[in-house]
């Protein structure tokens, strides 16, 4: 049975992810992964990913074209990253954002400084047995996390990966250097 993912296609990253997760669903006949812009594309999504880029225009362009109540109510898993991990928490240190309140979490835009102190690492992942090469831009922390919030990684900064439900965030970018162990297994915790 095939699956159907969504990317969350306002600003950022959406061509990366498109590729990753057609990439991670190639063995699955049928699949399809689709840019999402408007409420409607949400209706027979299986998990929607909502990607990196700037947080406070995102957060904009989800207002502006009347999604915020969707994505709030969206049944399917999310997938978020960078930027999108700051519109999934509940709180943010930042006004301008207004965050979909879908993981208990406060997460802090921008912690790790200016684009100049962007940076990979290698990281240890629960659940991962061998360290994932993190490609950090610009990126947050969570800096607290609510009931039943799951910590899969952490840096000095702060907090990096989290699973909540059939939620996964991730303050760096997955969907860059094909390493795809991640999308699948976010894939394999919604039972795809």
């Amino acid at each position: 049975m095939g699956v159907k993912i969504g990317v969350l296609a306002l600003q950022g990253d959406v061509a990366e992810h498109i590729t990753a997760f057609r990439e991670a669903l190639a063995d699955r006949p049928g699949s399809t992964v689709v840019p999402v812009r408007h409420a409607a594309d949400l209706g027979d999504l299986d998990a929607l990913a909502i990607p990196g880029g700037e947080s406070s225009t995102i957060s904009r362009l989800i207002g502006k074209n009347g999604l915020y109540e969707p994505l709030a109510g969206f049944e399917g898993g999310i997938f978020a990253t960078c930027a999108g991990m700051v519109l999934v928490a509940d709180r943010v240190d930042d006004p301008r954002v207004r965050t979909l309140g879908l993981i208990p979490m406060h997460v802090a835009r921008n912690a790790f400084g200016r684009q100049v102190d962007s940076r990979e690492t290698s990281l240890n992942i629960a659940g991962l047995a061998d360290p994932f090469r993190a490609v950090f831009i610009r990126a947050p922390v969570a800096t607290e996390i609510g009931s039943g919030v799951e910590v899969l990684a952490r840096i000095p900064e702060g907090i990096v990966v989290v699973r909540h439900g059939r939620h996964m965030a991730f303050a760096f970018h997955p969907e860059l250097g094909g390493d795809l162990r991640l999308h699948r297994t976010f894939l394999e915790g919604l039972g795809i």
